[in-house]
């Protein structure tokens, strides 16, 4: 009996075993279909939807405050309030109280206490509170209006006038302040002409000033006011910041204040300079910047004088004339004795090369500029095609060559410091004599010395 009954319950669970495989088989392939049925038909009605139309959203850039990216302010010049005004000072200083006790780099977020201590007030501009300098003499404290204009203001502020500034000098924040206040007695457009009838300034010959700053040597950061038009005497009360100098810095330094007469269809006319060298003393009072805000009014200077007192230096050209194949060689070797162009007693040379054809100017060439010598070595080729004609073919009858010594100036135009002509009718000297000898000895290259004239 009992290996009957063993017999049965094996039998029934090889019956059992698989009748239950089966049926979870079938119910996984019945669940499988239907959620694939219930996709397709959420696919479907998708499909079947009107489509909704959405505009594409244009991108536009996101600018920071201060147009750094990430918001960062730029490290070492930032146009700032004017201290003459209600508004606050860079880095939120009030014009009445002042961060003293430590000194703060700009940017960084430093948890250290300092004390704060009220100082006076700075007052607005007044022509009372200006230090005066020896060369403009002692200047009546005068009322008269901004736009007049006297027949004195060449014997009071100069023959090109003055500029006033003031220089404060933030030790918490190691930044210098300079503001460009204004401009006196500025001349008319045309010195040499007589001036116009009246006292008003607002005439057809008066200028459209405006002033530009940079700091030297680092010839770098630049920085320039508006323009105000039709005037001789402009307000500007601009302020400029720099940042990140020290004292040690500030010593080394100059500044270097160019102004300029507005031209909408040339190049701005050049008025004249103000170089303040922030290292003397008898310039400036550094220890007095420290504490309050100085007030400076300077002669403005033409800028020609420093190359009349020291000449324009001399220039090593070579030239070969191929008749042949009608080209003149120009080869640019190197200058000597050249004028010093900036305060830093240095200049930015380069030379331009015109080509003229019975006095026009037919082709032009330019070296590359030697920063920061005066001595500059370009040894830079130039080949010139001469225009034949039938008769004389290729040949030196009226061509000439025209070169200019020029000083590169990022802020204003280039001044030139010389030129030197060969051939043409005003050649003369050793220039002509080194355009008769490469014309009488062609494929010959011929390198002479030549002075620069004005």
């Amino acid at each position: 009996m009992g290996e009957h009954s063993m017999v049965n319950d094996a039998s029934t669970t090889e019956t059992v075993l698989p009748a239950v495989l089966g049926f979870a088989v079938a119910g996984f392939i019945i669940a499988t279909v239907f959620y694939v049925c219930r996709l397709r038909q959420r696919n479907n009605k998708k499909n079947h939807e009107p489509a909704i139309y959405q505009p594409k959203k244009r991108t536009t850039a996101v600018r920071s405050p201060s147009g750094q990216p990430g918001g960062q302010p730029p490290h070492y010049l930032k146009k700032s309030p004017s201290p003459t005004s209600n508004k606050t000072l860079p880095g939120g200083l009030s014009p009445t109280t002042e961060t003293i006790g430590g000194s703060l780099n700009h940017g960084s977020s430093s948890s250290s206490s300092f004390k704060t201590q009220s100082i006076v007030t700075h007052p607005k501009y007044t022509e009372e509170n200006e230090i005066q300098t020896k060369i403009i003499g002692q200047m009546e404290n005068s009322t008269s209006s901004i736009g007049s204009d006297n027949n004195n203001d060449t014997q009071e502020y100069g023959k090109l006038g003055s500029l006033v500034f003031k220089l404060r000098y933030l030790t918490d924040r190691n930044a210098l302040v300079v503001s460009v206040i204004r401009c006196r007695g500025l001349p008319y457009k045309s010195i040499t002409d007589d001036l116009p009838n009246g006292t008003n300034g607002k005439t057809q010959t008066a200028t459209d000033p405006y002033v530009k700053l940079q700091l030297l040597p680092e010839k770098t950061h630049k920085v320039k006011t508006r323009v105000v038009r039709n005037t001789r005497n402009p307000v500007y009360d601009e302020d400029f910041t720099f940042y990140g100098l020290s004292m040690a810095d500030i010593t080394a330094m100059s500044l270097h204040f160019v102004v300029l007469s507005f031209d909408r269809y040339s190049r701005d006319d050049v008025i004249g300079e103000v170089i303040l060298p922030l290292g003397n003393p008898n310039e400036v009072d550094l220890t007095q910047i420290e504490t309050q805000q100085v007030a400076l009014c300077k002669e403005i200077q033409p800028r020609s004088l420093k190359i009349r007192a020291q000449g324009r230096g001399e220039l090593l050209v070579s030239l070969c004339f191929q008749p042949g194949a009608a080209r003149l060689t120009v080869v640019l070797l190197k200058a000597r004795n050249l004028p010093r162009m900036d305060v830093t007693g240095l200049a930015d040379p380069y030379v331009k090369i015109y080509l003229l054809c019975n006095g026009q100017r037919i082709a032009k060439k330019k070296t590359h500029v030697k920063k920061r010598t005066l001595s500059p070595v370009f040894n830079e080729s130039f080949a010139f095609d001469i225009p034949t004609n039938e008769s004389t073919g290729g040949s030196l009858e009226n061509i000439s060559l025209e070169l200019m010594l020029l000083d590169w100036d990022r802020v204003t135009k280039n001044e030139v410091i010389g030129r030197l002509e060969l051939g043409g009718p005003r050649c003369a000297g050793a220039a002509q004599n080194h355009w008769n000898e490469i014309s009488t000895s062609p494929r010959r290259q011929i390198a002479e010395w030549h002075k620069l004239t004005d």
